[in-house]
């Protein structure tokens, strides 16, 4: 059955990975994908798809005023998926023209992203897709202080936890941990020290 998808869950729970993973077996069977990403994460480049393993792959740009049906019209040739990375980023509108590409092209949309920014507030794309994705799965991780399970991610600057600023923030390890509830409100200051003079070492 052809539908929307939204896979989602903190930062380090193996959203991208499996993103790459389900491309990659599209085309062991011979079929095509199409691979998206929003610009605004350039991490490694814009058009990218980049895990933090290193596993990567070039992907078509979404900029925020792109039409997402009149792009895919483009390109339905064949087209058995449409994966998106970083759905979080997409606009309401353009997560009600993945709806109406499943709706109207019968071509199935698997989404990627996280449910929440660092302060707790859906991002509008996930927003959005928790309101009209045919099926929701939610990706897990556990808590850097205590194993749990992580729901959210906490931003990290100059060492210090951040519960105020941007929305967007572009960042990877080097700036968010995956956090349970309790710890992102109350995170192991000590264990934040040690693990960001370990991350700052190793980038030396």
């Amino acid at each position: 059955m052809t539908q929307l998808f939204f896979e989602y869950g903190a930062m380090g729970s193996g959203k991208t990975i499996e993103i790459l993973k389900v491309a990659h077996n599209y085309e062991l069977q011979g079929k095509k994908v199409l691979l998206m990403t929003p610009d605004v994460d350039d991490r490694a480049g814009v058009g990218v798809i980049a895990s933090r393993i290193g596993l990567k792959r070039a992907a078509v740009a979404i900029h925020k005023s792109d039409d997402l049906f009149a792009e895919v019209l483009k390109n339905t040739d064949d087209l058995a998926a449409i994966l998106i990375d970083e759905a979080q980023f997409l606009a309401a509108k353009q997560v009600d023209q993945l709806a109406q590409i499943v709706d109207e092209l019968n071509i199935p949309v698997m989404t990627f992203g996280l449910r929440q920014d660092a302060f707790n507030h859906l991002f509008p794309g996930s927003k959005r897709l928790f309101e009209i994705a045919d099926k929701l799965e939610e990706m897990k991780t556990i808590c850097t202080f205590c194993g749990k399970k992580a729901i959210t991610q906490l931003r990290i600057v100059d060492g210090q936890p951040q519960y105020e600023g941007d929305q967007v923030f572009i960042g990877g390890d080097e700036a968010y941990v995956p956090v349970c509830r309790k710890h992102w409100y109350h995170p192991d200051q000590k264990r934040l020290a040690e693990l960001f003079d370990t991350k700052q070492h190793a980038a030396n």
